[in-house]
């Protein structure tokens, strides 16, 4: 597992879990972000002895940007923030963790109204202010009635330095929870950017991941936040895959309470405007951050993959291809094995319909190089290889041969522990 240690925890049922290798040593400490305060609940939505409930108050004047999955079986939770996002003001966030309240038809879209309308009493915001999200088991009816009740002791004890703990509600098949933080300096002052997301299984986001939710005290005008948003989750979000699986409840949202101006920092009202730089940098570091740690908890996983293509005919190209290597299952149990079977990456690259020239083709992982020119490298080592497959991460790197094209994803290699987790998830 090259030098990482695998431990366990005892989670909230009385199991004894194996959390991921790759999980961080400890999480960082988030500051206050002005304007910004959670509380958790026990709920009992599925889970027993555990949190399982969300809800984030923000100031009057907060907006919100995001991105939501392109699914065509979308959740209610999804349709409803999609139409708040039309608008992007913000008062208020909900989310349970245990169903998933997709596929729920028109109870579930009166669920997401019955939770809009008890968080907006308790927050004191309009219900068209209340972004709502939910994640689970897909298909099971949802009672918000079972949890609405909670809202107003939640939204009179919510604190500004609960973020570990909010992290923590919104898992499910998680192993550790995800957070990041940076500070970043703007004009002449300072803004905070922190966030959290879940996700394990189901991750092959198109638009987002399961959930994310940053939050800042940056004032950004709401158009040009959307844009960061949108243009920063595809290059992160968008680039990892756990089992090739889209959820039906992918969103991103990020909410900026204005409050940094309060302290001198800039207001910014225009995508040009210079000052916003060093926060697009910091947002882009962020979400690659969290995006990244999806695929290190990916369900029973042993290896981080981090796959490379480049020569291809253009960027879309590549990330296809890479994609077409990255969800192979027959590559990805081929890597959990240790085996540097690298005929599979032929293959992955020629499923991708992409173009390619076989006798150009190079391929390498990590540093040695195992294929080229349409054929076994000469260099090439049965040995050796198979002791770089022993690493905890794990590089694959192609060359195609046809053009200037070039994309990297991640994700992890799949192992007996996976198909155990997915057919107990129910049970």
């Amino acid at each position: 597992m090259g030098g990482l240690t695998v431990f366990s925890w005892e989670d909230s049922l009385g199991s004894t879990a194996k959390v991921s290798p790759f999980a961080p040593a400890s999480l960082p400490e988030v500051p206050e972000i002005p304007g910004v305060r959670f509380a958790t609940a026990e709920a009992g939505i599925r889970y027993q002895g555990r949190t399982d409930l969300l809800l984030a108050v923000l100031t009057p004047g907060t907006v919100a940007a995001g991105v939501t999955t392109r699914s065509k079986t979308c959740s209610a939770p999804v349709l409803w923030c999609r139409r708040q996002l039309e608008h992007g003001r913000a008062g208020a966030l909900v989310v349970n963790s245990g169903n998933a309240n997709a596929f729920t038809g028109r109870k579930g879209q009166e669920a997401v109204a019955i939770t809009a309308e008890a968080a907006a009493k308790s927050a004191g915001c309009r219900p068209e202010e209340v972004y709502v999200a939910s994640t689970g088991v897909i298909g099971e009816p949802m009672d918000a009635t079972r949890f609405t009740h909670l809202l107003s002791d939640l939204a009179a004890t919510a604190r500004p330095d609960t973020w570990q703990a909010a992290a923590r509600a919104i898992m499910t098949t998680d192993t550790f929870p995800k957070l990041a933080l940076r500070r970043v300096p703007m004009g002449s002052g300072e803004v905070t950017l922190a966030g959290f997301c879940k996700g394990a299984g189901m991750i092959a986001p198109d638009m987002a991941t399961m959930l994310c939710f940053l939050f800042t005290d940056a004032a950004i005008a709401q158009p040009v936040l959307q844009r960061l948003v949108s243009a920063t989750a595809d290059r992160t979000f968008n680039c990892v895959t756990v089992d090739g699986d889209t959820s039906t409840s992918d969103t991103v949202l990020l909410f900026a309470t204005g409050r940094a101006a309060e302290r001198g920092a800039p207001e910014v009202r225009d995508a040009a405007d210079p000052v916003l730089a060093p926060f697009a940098e910091a947002l882009h570091s962020l979400m690659h951050e969290l995006a990244l740690y999806v695929v290190k908890d990916g369900e029973g996983l042993s290896k981080f993959v981090t796959v490379e293509v480049l020569g291809a005919e253009d960027d879309r190209a590549a990330r296809r291809i890479a994609f077409s290597i990255a969800n192979s299952p027959i590559l990805k149990t081929a890597i959990a094995g240790e085996d540097p079977n690298w005929g599979r990456v032929v293959m992955a690259v020629g499923k991708s319909g992409e173009a390619a020239d076989r006798d150009r083709l190079a391929i390498w992982f990590g540093p040695h190089l195992v294929a080229r020119e349409g054929e076994r490298a000469p260099g090439y080592s049965e040995p050796v290889v198979a002791g770089y497959m022993k690493n905890g991460e794990i590089t694959i790197r192609v060359d195609v041969g046809v053009g200037a094209g070039r994309a990297t994803v991640w994700t992890c290699d799949l192992t007996h522990a996976y198909v155990s987790i997915n057919a107990d998830y129910r049970s």
